[in-house]
């Protein structure tokens, strides 16, 4: 009976030890989300910068990403992405007016109607991160001596080639750090690093207005690159699907250039390449029944049977009865090859 007495002493030590050590470890996976999820909700605002790396095509690329919030009724959004080594580049916009993809160095906007960024994965954003680690009932979750770590299923829509991601949380602050976007094979083919974070920002009246960035990004353009004249370099799709060129038709615009190409094959399509020699007198806008997505370097309008994006002063229209959407966003982010003539 003494013997008994002290076999129970002894386990009723070790368990206290043991409760002891575990709760001077890491936090529980659900107290973590919970501080995740608290701490957003507690923002009024923030102002991130990103470096985005993409290999979704035959090269890398990267790009620089600065992403603004602010909570509104309507929350506002504004992303800048622009490409490294390249002048210029492109905003995401929703205000109370809608959601816009702006081209200051074409004028140019495109409204939508949709509810982004809630309808799919976004990987800058601190609010679709934090949505897709609560969401997702099977996460993994694991810690090193500086993050938290979710491993979580996407909601890309248009793309099924990007399942999964690992999204790296801060353990002091409890604000995403990085994330690593993954294919079905757990290659990494999107990753962005938070380089700033920002959550007690100033906001002017006028930065979540469209014209205003329009004009603030083309003021900001050096006065040679808006009056240099441009040509029209054509450029070729590396994945056709199994498509061939056809038939290529040059027309002349009264203030450019716009090149027509024909694919036939099991999926055939049109791709038409435009550039304007002169800049537009007043900022375009154009409505579109579709959502953004991202197509390669830039943003694009995928609308029915079709997608239409701008990259380096360059307008580009794809479009196929045949395709599907994902065919389409294939297609369009390999526009990396020289034209076959």
């Amino acid at each position: 009976m003494r013997k008994n007495s002290k076999l129970y002493g002894l386990f009723i030590v070790w368990a206290s030890i043991l409760v002891f050590v575990t709760g001077c470890g890491d936090k529980s996976e659900e107290s973590v989300v919970k501080k995740i999820e608290g701490t957003l909700q507690s923002l009024e605002g923030y102002k991130v910068a990103a470096e985005m790396t993409m290999n979704t095509g035959n090269e890398e690329r990267n790009y620089q990403v600065d992403i603004w919030y602010k909570k509104e009724e309507e929350d506002f959004y504004r992303v800048g992405l622009e490409s490294e080594g390249e002048d210029g580049g492109q905003v995401i916009l929703k205000n109370k007016e809608g959601v816009f993809v702006l081209t200051p160095s074409l004028k140019k906007s495109f409204k939508f109607q949709t509810d982004w960024p809630g309808n799919s994965s976004q990987p800058y954003l601190y609010q679709s991160l934090v949505h897709d680690v609560i969401t997702d009932k099977e996460a993994t979750f694991s810690a090193t001596d500086t993050h938290y770590v979710f491993g979580t299923k996407t909601n890309y829509q248009n793309n099924t080639n990007l399942p999964y991601q690992e999204v790296y949380f801060d353990k002091k602050t409890y604000a995403p750090t990085g994330v690593k976007v993954l294919d079905k094979d757990k290659n990494v083919l999107v990753e962005v690093a938070f380089t700033h974070l920002d959550v007690d920002p100033t906001f002017t009246k006028t930065d979540f207005d469209r014209e205003t960035i329009l004009e603030d990004a083309l003021a900001d353009t050096s006065v040679s690159t808006v009056e240099e004249p441009m040509e029209l370099a054509v450029t070729f799709p590396l994945e056709t699907l199994g498509a061939e060129l056809v038939d290529r038709e040059e027309v002349s615009l009264e203030d450019g250039e716009r090149v027509i190409m024909t694919f036939k094959g099991d999926r055939n399509f049109t791709l038409i390449q435009e550039q304007q020699t002169t800049m537009p007198t007043t900022a375009m806008v154009e409505e579109v029944q579709g959502e953004v997505v991202s197509v390669g370097n830039s943003f694009g309008a995928l609308s029915e049977n079709a997608l239409e994006w701008s990259e380096a002063g360059v307008d580009f229209y794809l479009a196929s009865e045949d395709m599907t959407i994902e065919e389409l966003i294939e297609v369009a982010t390999t526009m990396e090859g020289k034209e076959i003539k």
